[in-house]
């Protein structure tokens, strides 16, 4: 749970430093995956006793549906914005950034409900 709150701290510190214009978005998405991504584990854990590992993002989401189907959805959402992010040359849009901080506060949000 610690690094699902850190990577979402550091989200919100990108969020709120940046300006408009200095072209953080992807780090931002970047972060916001990554909470994402340990919240489901943490969920994971709580409600099923057991988590995702290995590269297989889609299993992930998949064991995360087990927990609770809406949250897997957002998982989704995130993993489908962490290639462009993460390799793409084309920046992130404002768009991408508003779905990705609300599947990642939902996720991070849902881990205090999961002890």
């Amino acid at each position: 749970m610690a690094k699902a709150r850190q990577f979402s701290d550091a989200a919100t510190l990108i969020s709120e430093l940046a300006s408009d214009d200095s072209n953080l978005g992807d780090a931002y998405i970047t972060l916001c995956v990554h909470a994402g991504i340990a919240a489901a584990d943490v969920i994971c854990c709580s409600r099923l006793g057991v988590h995702a590992s290995g590269q297989d993002h889609a299993a992930a989401a998949a064991l995360l549906d087990q927990a609770d189907a809406g949250l897997g959805k957002e998982l989704r959402r995130l993993l489908g914005l962490k290639t462009k992010a993460g390799y793409s040359s084309a920046p992130s849009s404002a768009a991408d950034q508003k779905v990705a901080s609300r599947a990642s506060t939902r996720l991070v949000d849902a881990t205090s409900t999961s002890r």
